[in-house]
């Protein structure tokens, strides 16, 4: 088993630099050109497709996979325009009504555009939105060919934008390394294909699949290097959600914290709360970094509902799911997919985590585990809920990856069928 760091320019964990963990489907970090090597050519094998497009699209993939978790609702797009087998121009989509990643590579590019191939990610747009279409950019640059790896499955677009290069005689092959981009793309195509986000469930545990002490000690299960990789893994999602139990418990931030002082970055926060028994003094509901939602039934306390709304909470009553008032969990995953929340991390606690496993609502699972043994009875596990009454009932899984980070191990799978 390789250590973290030592992995170099893997698949999962490490880029080509110390410190820069990355995970199987969901983005690496920089740098770019090690990561181009790691994942944007990993699902890129098909013979039909020549070395130098899958080198390509592999950086353009790359470059999609960086900015994973900055670009909701949009998608996180790569770009590389490429002129006599010389890059001449590359871009990312870095933020919703900013530029796409095709117009910051033709700006690069400026008059090498003209008569280049365009290696892109996902199908150029074709409608006006916030920006112009980007068919019609690459249209009226003189762009001769444009290599796509998936099509947009937004009905806005939906070969549109291809039929537009096509009708005006720019050459157009589709489907280039489209298994590796479908990787780095899951989480716009989820939400986009099925109305839901993309969730992760984050799990911390000991050995023995204990999250804390039976005294509710939980706070430094893992060490040092396994929780930034935690915050790396925050980075890449739009979304962190967690149970009431777990803002009474642990009073958690939910924030990224990866550089110095004052860098502090926030995400959307998310707490499911039957009853709205919160405490006030929460830092996620104070420190003003990013918004906080709290998800209730109907029932929910109307006075401590005004009490979070004093501190500018937002406080969503959804259905009910059964007779004691839990949220319904698919009706929560279409709210935050119409507001625009492509993946969602769910970091506990057990009984959260058991509600989106039982629902099998879950894309994708990172364990953390720690070489340390709790034991008791009233311990809390990762997993609660029910549970099944036979094996057969179980959620079977696939492992993608394992790495090690310090003293601890992470494991990182995925249920190998899905309902949800």
């Amino acid at each position: 088993m390789a250590d973290a760091k030592g992995l170099g320019a893997s698949a999962y964990f490490g880029v080509g630099a110390p410190g820069y963990p990355t995970f199987p489907g969901l983005a690496p970090l920089l740098p770019l050109p090690a990561a181009a090597g790691a994942v944007g050519t990993d699902g890129c094998d098909d013979p039909d497709v020549s070395p130098l497009d899958r080198h390509f699209m592999g950086f353009a993939i790359s470059l999609a996979a960086a900015v994973e978790g900055q670009t909701a609702p949009n998608p996180n797009v790569g770009c590389v325009l490429v002129r006599d087998g010389r890059i001449v121009g590359i871009g990312a989509h870095l933020r919703t009504g900013e530029p796409h990643a095709e117009v910051h590579a033709l700006r690069m590019a400026g008059e090498a555009a003209r008569g280049a191939t365009c290696y892109v990610t996902l199908e150029p747009c074709s409608h006006w939105g916030r920006t112009p279409p980007c068919a019609v950019a690459l249209r009226d640059a003189g762009v001769r060919r444009v290599v796509v790896a998936l099509r947009d499955p937004n009905p806005l677009v939906a070969g549109e934008g291809l039929r537009i290069l096509r009708e005006a005689g720019v050459e157009v092959q589709e489907g280039v390394c489209a298994q590796a981009a479908r990787r780095v793309h899951a989480a716009y195509l989820t939400r986009v294909e099925r109305g839901r986000p993309w969730v992760t469930v984050k799990v911390a545990m000991t050995l023995d699949g204990k999250i804390a002490t039976r005294t509710g000690e939980s706070r430094t299960i893992t060490g040092g290097e396994a929780l930034r990789a935690v915050h790396y893994l925050r980075l890449r999602h739009d979304a962190v959600l967690v149970g009431a139990n777990t803002v009474r418990r642990d009073n958690p931030r939910l924030t990224v914290r990866l550089g110095g002082e004052g860098q502090e970055i926030g995400k959307l926060r998310v707490v499911l709360s039957r009853s709205l028994d919160l405490p006030a003094d929460a830092d996620l509901f104070r420190d003003g970094l990013a918004p906080a939602l709290v998800a209730t039934g109907t029932e929910g306390d109307r006075e401590a509902e005004r009490r979070l709304g004093d501190l500018r909470v937002e406080v969503v009553r959804l259905p009910a799911e059964d007779a004691e008032g839990e949220v319904d969990i698919p009706a929560l995953l279409a709210l935050l997919a119409e507001r625009g929340v492509n993946a969602l991390l769910v970091e506990g606690g057990g009984e959260t985590i058991a509600r989106f496993v039982s629902r099998r609502l879950v894309d994708r699972f990172v364990v953390f585990v720690a070489p340390r043994l709790l034991g008791g009875r009233e311990a809390p596990g990762w997993l609660a809920g029910e549970g099944v009454a036979a094996l057969a009932e179980g959620l079977p899984l696939e492992w993608e990856g394992t790495a090690r980070f310090g003293a601890d191990f992470v494991f990182v799978g995925r249920p190998t069928s899905q309902d949800g």
